[in-house]
Protein backbone atom coordinates (compact mmCIF):
# COMPACT_ATOMS: atom_id res chain seq x y z
CA UNK A 1 0.00 0.00 0.00
CA UNK A 2 1.12 3.47 -0.64
CA UNK A 3 1.84 5.46 2.47
CA UNK A 4 1.37 9.08 3.31
CA UNK A 5 2.96 10.74 6.29
CA UNK A 6 2.55 14.30 7.46
CA UNK A 7 3.88 16.06 10.53
CA UNK A 8 3.82 19.60 11.81
CA UNK A 9 4.42 21.67 14.89
CA UNK A 10 2.87 24.94 15.94
CA UNK A 11 4.10 27.05 18.84
CA UNK A 12 2.52 29.93 20.69
CA UNK A 13 4.68 31.74 23.18
CA UNK A 14 3.56 34.25 25.79
CA UNK A 15 5.97 36.86 27.00
CA UNK A 16 6.09 39.31 29.83
CA UNK A 17 8.55 41.86 31.11
CA UNK A 18 8.44 40.20 34.54
CA UNK A 19 11.93 39.41 35.78
CA UNK A 20 12.88 35.73 36.13
CA UNK A 21 15.37 33.90 38.28
CA UNK A 22 17.81 32.51 35.75
CA UNK A 23 19.61 30.32 38.31
CA UNK A 24 16.63 28.11 39.13
CA UNK A 25 16.53 24.81 37.25
CA UNK A 26 13.36 23.17 38.52
CA UNK A 27 11.68 21.09 35.80
CA UNK A 28 8.49 19.15 36.45
CA UNK A 29 5.63 17.68 34.45
CA UNK A 30 2.46 18.57 36.30
CA UNK A 31 -0.19 16.95 34.12
CA UNK A 32 -0.77 14.60 31.20
CA UNK A 33 -3.99 14.09 29.26
CA UNK A 34 -5.86 10.82 28.93
CA UNK A 35 -5.99 10.44 25.17
CA UNK A 36 -9.03 8.83 23.54
CA UNK A 37 -8.80 5.07 23.46
CA UNK A 38 -7.52 3.37 20.32
CA UNK A 39 -10.25 1.91 18.11
CA UNK A 40 -9.56 -0.77 15.56
CA UNK A 41 -9.68 0.21 11.91
CA UNK A 42 -12.61 -2.13 11.21
CA UNK A 43 -14.58 -1.63 14.44
CA UNK A 44 -17.46 0.20 12.77
CA UNK A 45 -19.76 0.03 15.81
CA UNK A 46 -17.26 1.79 18.05
CA UNK A 47 -16.43 4.35 15.37
CA UNK A 48 -20.14 5.05 15.01
CA UNK A 49 -20.40 5.54 18.78
CA UNK A 50 -17.51 8.05 18.74
CA UNK A 51 -19.28 10.05 16.04
CA UNK A 52 -22.59 10.02 17.92
CA UNK A 53 -20.97 10.96 21.24
CA UNK A 54 -19.02 13.88 19.77
CA UNK A 55 -21.30 15.94 17.53
CA UNK A 56 -19.62 18.82 15.73
CA UNK A 57 -21.93 21.64 14.68
CA UNK A 58 -22.21 22.40 10.98
CA UNK A 59 -21.65 26.09 11.74
CA UNK A 60 -18.37 25.28 13.47
CA UNK A 61 -17.20 23.14 10.56
CA UNK A 62 -18.08 25.91 8.11
CA UNK A 63 -16.09 28.41 10.19
CA UNK A 64 -13.12 26.04 10.30
CA UNK A 65 -13.35 25.56 6.53
CA UNK A 66 -13.47 29.32 5.94
CA UNK A 67 -10.49 29.83 8.26
CA UNK A 68 -8.58 27.08 6.45
CA UNK A 69 -9.01 28.46 2.94
CA UNK A 70 -8.60 32.12 3.91
CA UNK A 71 -5.32 31.53 5.69
CA UNK A 72 -4.02 29.02 3.14
CA UNK A 73 -4.62 31.42 0.26
CA UNK A 74 -1.87 33.78 1.36
CA UNK A 75 0.55 30.98 2.15
CA UNK A 76 0.17 29.48 -1.30
CA UNK A 77 -0.09 32.77 -3.19
CA UNK A 78 3.17 34.04 -1.67
CA UNK A 79 5.10 30.80 -2.13
CA UNK A 80 7.63 30.57 -4.96
CA UNK A 81 8.53 26.93 -4.26
CA UNK A 82 7.39 23.92 -2.28
CA UNK A 83 5.21 24.72 0.70
CA UNK A 84 3.12 22.73 3.18
CA UNK A 85 0.72 24.24 5.72
CA UNK A 86 -1.73 22.88 8.29
CA UNK A 87 -4.78 25.06 8.92
CA UNK A 88 -5.99 22.65 11.61
CA UNK A 89 -2.83 22.91 13.67
CA UNK A 90 -2.93 26.68 13.57
CA UNK A 91 -6.62 26.69 14.47
CA UNK A 92 -6.04 24.59 17.59
CA UNK A 93 -3.10 26.70 18.74
CA UNK A 94 -5.02 29.96 18.30
CA UNK A 95 -8.14 28.47 19.87
CA UNK A 96 -6.14 27.46 22.93
CA UNK A 97 -4.78 30.99 23.17
CA UNK A 98 -8.22 32.44 22.54
CA UNK A 99 -9.80 30.63 25.49
CA UNK A 100 -7.50 32.66 27.72
CA UNK A 101 -8.24 36.05 26.14
CA UNK A 102 -10.68 38.80 27.04
CA UNK A 103 -11.78 42.15 25.63
CA UNK A 104 -10.52 43.26 22.22
CA UNK A 105 -7.88 40.52 22.23
CA UNK A 106 -10.58 37.85 22.44
CA UNK A 107 -12.80 39.59 19.90
CA UNK A 108 -10.03 39.67 17.27
CA UNK A 109 -9.16 36.01 17.77
CA UNK A 110 -12.78 34.83 17.71
CA UNK A 111 -13.45 36.90 14.59
CA UNK A 112 -10.66 35.07 12.82
CA UNK A 113 -11.68 31.67 14.21
CA UNK A 114 -15.30 32.36 13.26
CA UNK A 115 -16.95 31.08 16.43
CA UNK A 116 -18.31 32.10 19.83
CA UNK A 117 -16.26 31.70 22.98
CA UNK A 118 -19.03 29.69 24.66
CA UNK A 119 -18.76 26.95 22.01
CA UNK A 120 -15.07 27.06 21.11
CA UNK A 121 -13.67 24.62 23.68
CA UNK A 122 -16.56 22.14 23.40
CA UNK A 123 -16.44 22.03 19.60
CA UNK A 124 -12.64 21.72 19.54
CA UNK A 125 -12.88 18.85 22.03
CA UNK A 126 -15.54 17.01 20.03
CA UNK A 127 -13.63 17.47 16.78
CA UNK A 128 -10.43 16.25 18.46
CA UNK A 129 -12.10 13.00 19.57
CA UNK A 130 -13.72 12.56 16.17
CA UNK A 131 -10.46 12.94 14.26
CA UNK A 132 -8.18 11.04 16.67
CA UNK A 133 -6.83 7.83 15.15
CA UNK A 134 -4.27 5.40 16.51
CA UNK A 135 -4.85 1.96 15.04
CA UNK A 136 -3.14 -0.71 12.96
CA UNK A 137 -3.77 1.22 9.72
CA UNK A 138 -3.73 4.93 10.45
CA UNK A 139 -2.61 7.55 12.93
CA UNK A 140 -3.92 11.07 13.36
CA UNK A 141 -2.69 12.41 16.66
CA UNK A 142 -3.07 16.04 17.65
CA UNK A 143 -0.91 16.83 20.68
CA UNK A 144 -0.95 20.06 22.68
CA UNK A 145 1.30 21.15 25.51
CA UNK A 146 1.58 24.14 27.84
CA UNK A 147 5.03 25.11 29.08
CA UNK A 148 4.50 27.34 32.11
CA UNK A 149 7.15 29.50 33.78
CA UNK A 150 7.39 28.41 37.40
CA UNK A 151 7.49 31.97 38.77
CA UNK A 152 4.18 33.01 37.19
CA UNK A 153 0.73 32.21 38.58
CA UNK A 154 -1.67 30.80 35.97
CA UNK A 155 -5.45 30.51 36.19
CA UNK A 156 -6.68 27.08 37.21
CA UNK A 157 -9.80 27.23 35.01
CA UNK A 158 -7.68 27.88 31.91
CA UNK A 159 -5.34 24.99 32.73
CA UNK A 160 -8.24 22.59 33.39
CA UNK A 161 -9.92 23.49 30.09
CA UNK A 162 -6.64 23.01 28.21
CA UNK A 163 -6.38 19.47 29.59
CA UNK A 164 -10.05 18.48 29.27
CA UNK A 165 -10.87 19.81 25.79
CA UNK A 166 -7.47 20.29 24.12
CA UNK A 167 -5.72 17.23 25.63
CA UNK A 168 -2.77 19.35 26.73
CA UNK A 169 0.29 18.11 28.57
CA UNK A 170 1.48 20.52 31.26
CA UNK A 171 5.05 21.39 32.19
CA UNK A 172 6.17 23.69 35.00
CA UNK A 173 9.72 24.98 34.53
CA UNK A 174 12.07 27.93 34.42
CA UNK A 175 11.88 28.98 30.77
CA UNK A 176 15.15 30.90 31.06
CA UNK A 177 16.95 27.63 31.77
CA UNK A 178 18.69 26.32 28.61
CA UNK A 179 17.36 22.89 29.51
CA UNK A 180 13.83 24.11 28.72
CA UNK A 181 14.32 24.28 24.95
CA UNK A 182 15.92 20.83 24.98
CA UNK A 183 12.86 19.41 26.73
CA UNK A 184 10.54 21.13 24.25
CA UNK A 185 12.51 19.71 21.33
CA UNK A 186 12.38 16.23 22.89
CA UNK A 187 8.60 16.47 23.38
CA UNK A 188 8.08 17.62 19.78
CA UNK A 189 10.32 14.88 18.42
CA UNK A 190 8.47 12.20 20.36
CA UNK A 191 5.05 13.46 19.28
CA UNK A 192 6.02 13.69 15.60
CA UNK A 193 7.48 10.17 15.51
CA UNK A 194 10.99 11.55 15.12
CA UNK A 195 10.30 13.49 11.93
CA UNK A 196 10.76 17.00 13.37
CA UNK A 197 13.44 18.11 15.83
CA UNK A 198 13.28 21.91 15.75
CA UNK A 199 15.83 24.36 17.07
CA UNK A 200 13.72 26.09 19.71
CA UNK A 201 14.40 29.78 20.41
CA UNK A 202 13.25 31.06 23.81
CA UNK A 203 12.68 34.74 24.47
CA UNK A 204 14.21 36.04 27.73
CA UNK A 205 10.82 37.54 28.61
CA UNK A 206 8.86 34.40 27.82
CA UNK A 207 6.39 33.15 30.43
CA UNK A 208 4.51 30.42 28.53
CA UNK A 209 4.64 28.35 25.35
CA UNK A 210 1.72 26.60 23.68
CA UNK A 211 2.97 23.85 21.38
CA UNK A 212 0.70 21.93 19.01
CA UNK A 213 1.84 18.97 16.94
CA UNK A 214 0.01 16.80 14.43
CA UNK A 215 1.26 13.41 13.36
CA UNK A 216 -0.65 11.81 10.47
CA UNK A 217 -0.16 8.48 8.78
CA UNK A 218 -2.50 6.62 6.46
CA UNK A 219 -2.53 4.19 3.57
CA UNK A 220 -4.04 4.47 0.13
CA UNK A 221 -7.16 2.45 -0.44
CA UNK A 222 -5.81 1.42 -3.86
CA UNK A 223 -2.18 0.52 -4.08
CA UNK A 224 0.43 1.71 -6.53
CA UNK A 225 2.44 -1.14 -8.01
CA UNK A 226 6.11 -0.50 -7.21
CA UNK A 227 7.04 -2.29 -10.41
CA UNK A 228 5.31 0.48 -12.36
CA UNK A 229 7.18 3.30 -10.59
CA UNK A 230 9.62 4.76 -13.08
CA UNK A 231 11.79 7.88 -13.52
CA UNK A 232 10.41 10.66 -15.67
CA UNK A 233 10.68 14.41 -16.16
CA UNK A 234 9.08 17.04 -13.93
CA UNK A 235 9.00 20.64 -15.17
CA UNK A 236 9.13 23.22 -12.31
CA UNK A 237 8.84 25.96 -14.95
CA UNK A 238 9.03 26.42 -18.71
CA UNK A 239 12.82 26.59 -18.73
CA UNK A 240 13.84 23.77 -16.39
CA UNK A 241 13.26 20.11 -15.75
CA UNK A 242 14.25 17.54 -13.13
CA UNK A 243 14.13 13.76 -13.05
CA UNK A 244 12.20 12.01 -10.29
CA UNK A 245 10.33 8.77 -9.67
CA UNK A 246 6.68 8.70 -10.71
CA UNK A 247 4.04 6.29 -9.44
CA UNK A 248 1.52 5.13 -12.04
CA UNK A 249 -2.04 3.87 -11.91
CA UNK A 250 -5.12 4.04 -14.13
CA UNK A 251 -8.74 3.94 -12.98
CA UNK A 252 -11.34 2.90 -15.53
CA UNK A 253 -14.00 4.81 -13.58
CA UNK A 254 -13.06 7.50 -11.06
CA UNK A 255 -14.33 10.92 -10.05
CA UNK A 256 -12.70 14.04 -11.48
CA UNK A 257 -13.52 17.65 -12.26
CA UNK A 258 -12.53 19.17 -15.58
CA UNK A 259 -12.49 22.82 -14.56
CA UNK A 260 -11.74 25.97 -16.52
CA UNK A 261 -7.94 26.00 -16.44
CA UNK A 262 -7.41 23.01 -14.16
CA UNK A 263 -8.23 19.37 -13.47
CA UNK A 264 -9.01 18.04 -10.00
CA UNK A 265 -9.13 14.48 -8.73
CA UNK A 266 -8.29 12.65 -5.51
CA UNK A 267 -7.08 9.39 -4.03
CA UNK A 268 -8.86 7.79 -1.09
CA UNK A 269 -7.17 6.96 2.22
CA UNK A 270 -8.41 4.21 4.48
CA UNK A 271 -9.54 6.11 7.56
CA UNK A 272 -12.14 8.47 6.06
CA UNK A 273 -9.55 10.60 4.33
CA UNK A 274 -8.30 11.52 0.89
CA UNK A 275 -5.61 13.48 -0.89
CA UNK A 276 -6.86 15.98 -3.45
CA UNK A 277 -4.73 16.97 -6.45
CA UNK A 278 -5.34 20.16 -8.47
CA UNK A 279 -3.35 20.32 -11.70
CA UNK A 280 -3.32 23.59 -13.67
CA UNK A 281 -3.67 23.21 -17.42
CA UNK A 282 -0.49 23.45 -19.47
CA UNK A 283 0.44 27.08 -19.94
CA UNK A 284 -1.25 28.14 -16.66
CA UNK A 285 0.92 28.44 -13.57
CA UNK A 286 -0.27 28.24 -9.98
CA UNK A 287 0.01 31.99 -9.48
CA UNK A 288 -2.39 32.61 -12.36
CA UNK A 289 -4.75 29.89 -11.16
CA UNK A 290 -4.92 31.41 -7.68
CA UNK A 291 -5.61 34.84 -9.18
CA UNK A 292 -8.63 33.42 -11.01
CA UNK A 293 -10.16 31.27 -8.29
CA UNK A 294 -10.79 31.22 -4.57
CA UNK A 295 -9.15 28.18 -2.98
CA UNK A 296 -12.54 27.04 -1.75
CA UNK A 297 -13.79 26.97 -5.35
CA UNK A 298 -10.83 24.91 -6.50
CA UNK A 299 -11.36 22.35 -3.75
CA UNK A 300 -15.11 22.37 -3.22
CA UNK A 301 -16.76 22.84 -6.63
CA UNK A 302 -19.10 19.90 -7.02
CA UNK A 303 -19.54 19.51 -10.80
CA UNK A 304 -17.37 16.41 -10.95
CA UNK A 305 -18.20 13.29 -12.93
CA UNK A 306 -16.80 9.82 -13.51
CA UNK A 307 -14.49 8.75 -16.26
CA UNK A 308 -11.15 7.16 -16.95
CA UNK A 309 -8.41 8.77 -14.83
CA UNK A 310 -4.73 8.22 -15.55
CA UNK A 311 -2.51 8.99 -12.56
CA UNK A 312 1.19 9.75 -12.72
CA UNK A 313 2.34 11.16 -9.36
CA UNK A 314 5.88 12.06 -8.30
CA UNK A 315 7.17 10.72 -5.02
CA UNK A 316 8.12 13.67 -2.85
CA UNK A 317 9.12 14.78 0.62
CA UNK A 318 8.57 18.41 1.68
CA UNK A 319 9.61 20.47 4.70
CA UNK A 320 8.33 23.98 5.43
CA UNK A 321 8.86 26.55 8.16
CA UNK A 322 6.43 29.47 8.26
CA UNK A 323 6.82 32.67 10.31
CA UNK A 324 3.43 34.34 10.24
CA UNK A 325 2.69 37.16 12.72
CA UNK A 326 2.42 39.66 9.84
CA UNK A 327 -0.28 37.56 8.23
CA UNK A 328 -2.29 37.50 11.42
CA UNK A 329 -2.06 41.26 11.63
CA UNK A 330 -3.32 41.57 8.06
CA UNK A 331 -6.24 39.35 9.06
CA UNK A 332 -7.15 41.74 11.85
CA UNK A 333 -5.45 39.99 14.78
CA UNK A 334 -3.22 42.75 16.08
CA UNK A 335 -3.85 43.32 19.79
CA UNK A 336 -2.41 39.91 20.74
CA UNK A 337 1.04 41.18 19.75
CA UNK A 338 0.89 44.33 21.85
CA UNK A 339 1.83 44.85 25.49
CA UNK A 340 -1.75 45.81 26.31
CA UNK A 341 -3.06 42.42 25.10
CA UNK A 342 -5.63 40.94 27.46
CA UNK A 343 -4.89 37.33 28.37
CA UNK A 344 -6.36 37.76 31.83
CA UNK A 345 -8.00 34.32 31.73
CA UNK A 346 -4.50 32.84 31.57
CA UNK A 347 -2.68 35.05 34.07
CA UNK A 348 -3.18 38.38 35.81
CA UNK A 349 0.25 39.56 34.74
CA UNK A 350 1.36 41.10 31.46
CA UNK A 351 1.18 38.64 28.56
CA UNK A 352 1.22 39.00 24.78
CA UNK A 353 2.09 36.88 21.72
CA UNK A 354 5.55 37.45 20.30
CA UNK A 355 5.80 35.01 17.40
CA UNK A 356 3.86 32.46 15.39
CA UNK A 357 5.73 29.73 13.58
CA UNK A 358 4.71 26.47 11.93
CA UNK A 359 7.06 23.72 10.83
CA UNK A 360 5.80 20.82 8.75
CA UNK A 361 6.96 17.66 7.01
CA UNK A 362 5.07 15.68 4.38
CA UNK A 363 6.10 12.67 2.33
CA UNK A 364 4.31 10.18 0.09
CA UNK A 365 5.59 6.94 -1.39
CA UNK A 366 4.45 3.35 -2.00
CA UNK A 367 5.48 1.95 1.40
CA UNK A 368 3.07 0.81 4.07
CA UNK A 369 1.30 -2.18 5.61
CA UNK A 370 -0.67 -4.47 3.38
CA UNK A 371 -4.20 -4.15 4.75
CA UNK A 372 -6.33 -6.55 2.68
CA UNK A 373 -6.86 -8.77 5.73
CA UNK A 374 -8.56 -5.93 7.55
CA UNK A 375 -10.85 -4.67 4.82
CA UNK A 376 -13.76 -5.58 2.64
CA UNK A 377 -14.78 -3.52 -0.36
CA UNK A 378 -18.04 -3.58 -2.25
CA UNK A 379 -17.81 -1.34 -5.31
CA UNK A 380 -20.57 1.22 -5.19
CA UNK A 381 -22.75 1.97 -8.16
CA UNK A 382 -21.64 4.83 -10.38
CA UNK A 383 -22.66 6.56 -13.56
CA UNK A 384 -21.10 5.23 -16.70
CA UNK A 385 -17.66 6.66 -17.54
CA UNK A 386 -17.75 9.96 -19.37
CA UNK A 387 -14.46 11.32 -20.67
CA UNK A 388 -10.86 10.91 -19.55
CA UNK A 389 -8.73 12.89 -17.11
CA UNK A 390 -4.95 12.75 -17.30
CA UNK A 391 -3.58 13.54 -13.84
CA UNK A 392 -0.02 13.61 -15.14
CA UNK A 393 1.51 15.61 -12.31
CA UNK A 394 4.72 16.53 -14.15
CA UNK A 395 4.44 20.26 -13.41
CA UNK A 396 3.68 22.27 -10.24
CA UNK A 397 0.40 21.29 -8.60
CA UNK A 398 -1.70 22.04 -5.51
CA UNK A 399 -2.63 19.31 -3.06
CA UNK A 400 -4.78 18.98 0.03
CA UNK A 401 -5.26 16.25 2.63
CA UNK A 402 -8.64 15.84 4.27
CA UNK A 403 -10.06 13.66 7.01
CA UNK A 404 -13.79 13.56 7.75
CA UNK A 405 -14.06 16.53 5.39
CA UNK A 406 -11.64 18.61 7.51
CA UNK A 407 -8.66 20.10 5.67
CA UNK A 408 -5.59 18.88 7.59
CA UNK A 409 -2.85 19.97 5.19
CA UNK A 410 -2.63 22.01 2.01
CA UNK A 411 0.35 22.93 -0.12
CA UNK A 412 2.17 23.22 -3.41
CA UNK A 413 4.61 20.75 -4.91
CA UNK A 414 6.70 22.96 -7.14
CA UNK A 415 9.73 20.68 -7.41
CA UNK A 416 9.60 17.14 -5.97
CA UNK A 417 13.37 16.74 -6.28
CA UNK A 418 14.01 19.67 -3.93
CA UNK A 419 14.18 18.33 -0.36
CA UNK A 420 15.68 21.43 1.22
CA UNK A 421 13.45 22.99 3.93
CA UNK A 422 11.57 26.05 2.74
CA UNK A 423 11.12 29.10 5.00
CA UNK A 424 8.49 31.77 4.50
CA UNK A 425 8.34 34.88 6.66
CA UNK A 426 4.70 35.59 5.88
CA UNK A 427 5.29 39.21 4.90
CA UNK A 428 3.14 40.76 2.21
CA UNK A 429 4.63 43.23 -0.22
CA UNK A 430 3.11 46.69 -0.44
CA UNK A 431 1.85 46.09 -3.97
CA UNK A 432 0.32 42.75 -3.20
CA UNK A 433 -3.34 42.27 -2.46
CA UNK A 434 -4.00 41.11 1.09
CA UNK A 435 -7.24 39.15 1.12
CA UNK A 436 -6.48 36.36 3.60
CA UNK A 437 -3.56 35.00 5.64
CA UNK A 438 -2.39 32.10 7.79
CA UNK A 439 -0.75 31.18 11.04
CA UNK A 440 1.09 28.03 12.03
CA UNK A 441 3.56 27.70 14.95
CA UNK A 442 2.82 30.34 17.60
CA UNK A 443 5.10 31.80 20.23
CA UNK A 444 4.63 34.44 22.86
CA UNK A 445 7.58 36.74 23.48
CA UNK A 446 8.92 40.29 23.42
CA UNK A 447 8.16 43.26 21.12
CA UNK A 448 11.58 42.97 19.51
CA UNK A 449 10.56 39.59 18.11
CA UNK A 450 7.32 40.72 16.60
CA UNK A 451 8.06 44.12 15.20
CA UNK A 452 11.14 43.16 13.20
CA UNK A 453 10.02 43.18 9.79
CA UNK A 454 -3.54 -2.51 -6.49
CA UNK A 455 -3.33 -2.94 -9.03
CA UNK A 456 -5.51 -5.90 -8.39
CA UNK A 457 -9.16 -5.95 -7.59
CA UNK A 458 -8.50 -7.92 -4.40
CA UNK A 459 -6.92 -4.91 -2.70
CA UNK A 460 -10.28 -4.34 -1.09
CA UNK A 461 -11.48 -1.80 1.39
CA UNK A 462 -14.89 -1.27 2.91
CA UNK A 463 -16.83 1.48 1.15
CA UNK A 464 -17.96 2.69 4.55
CA UNK A 465 -14.66 4.45 5.11
CA UNK A 466 -14.07 6.03 1.70
CA UNK A 467 -14.12 9.77 1.12
CA UNK A 468 -14.34 12.19 -1.77
CA UNK A 469 -13.02 15.72 -2.06
CA UNK A 470 -15.81 17.06 0.12
CA UNK A 471 -15.64 14.41 2.77
CA UNK A 472 -17.78 11.42 1.68
CA UNK A 473 -17.63 9.28 -1.42
CA UNK A 474 -18.62 5.81 -2.48
CA UNK A 475 -15.42 4.06 -3.43
CA UNK A 476 -16.18 3.16 -7.02
CA UNK A 477 -12.70 2.98 -8.43
CA UNK A 478 -12.52 0.10 -10.87
CA UNK A 479 -9.42 -1.88 -11.66
CA UNK A 480 -7.71 -0.65 -14.79
CA UNK A 481 -8.23 -3.98 -16.55
CA UNK A 482 -12.02 -3.78 -16.20
CA UNK A 483 -14.16 -1.43 -18.20
CA UNK A 484 -17.37 -0.86 -16.20
CA UNK A 485 -20.68 -1.83 -17.74
CA UNK A 486 -24.17 -1.83 -16.37
CA UNK A 487 -23.71 -5.55 -15.66
CA UNK A 488 -20.51 -5.40 -13.59
CA UNK A 489 -21.31 -2.31 -11.49
CA UNK A 490 -22.54 -3.20 -8.01
CA UNK A 491 -25.75 -1.55 -6.94
CA UNK A 492 -25.44 0.87 -4.01
CA UNK A 493 -28.16 0.23 -1.42
CA UNK A 494 -28.83 3.57 0.27
CA UNK A 495 -31.59 2.03 2.32
CA UNK A 496 -29.13 -0.19 4.19
CA UNK A 497 -26.05 2.02 4.34
CA UNK A 498 -25.31 5.64 5.16
CA UNK A 499 -21.85 7.03 5.72
CA UNK A 500 -23.04 9.45 8.35
CA UNK A 501 -23.98 6.42 10.46
CA UNK A 502 -20.30 5.52 10.89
Amino acid sequence: MKRMMTVLIIMVMLASTTSCNKEEKTISAIGSPNYPKSVSFDDFDENKKIRNDNPVDDAFLLSLKDFSYRTAYQILSQSKGNVNYSPLSLYYALALAGTGAEGKTKDELLQLLGTQSSELSKQCGNLYRLLYKDNEISKLKIANSLWLHNEVRFKEAYIDNAVDNFYSSLFNLNLSDPLSKDLMTKWITENTNGLISPDIKINPEQIMSIINTIYYYDEWVDRFDKKKTAPDQFYPDASSKVTCDFMNRTFASHSFLDGDGFTRSYLNLKNKGNMVFILPDEGIDIEELLSRYQLSDLFEEENSHHGKVIYQIPKFSLDSRLELPDMLKDLGVQTVFQKDADFSNITDGLAYISSITQQTHLSIDENGVEAAAFTELDYAGASMPNGTAQMILNRPFIYGIKNNGVLLFIGICNNPSNTEPVSIDGKTSENEEKPDKTTPKVSIGSPSDINSDNNDKNNNYDKNDSNDETGIEDNNEVDETIEPTSENLVEYDEANFKLEDL
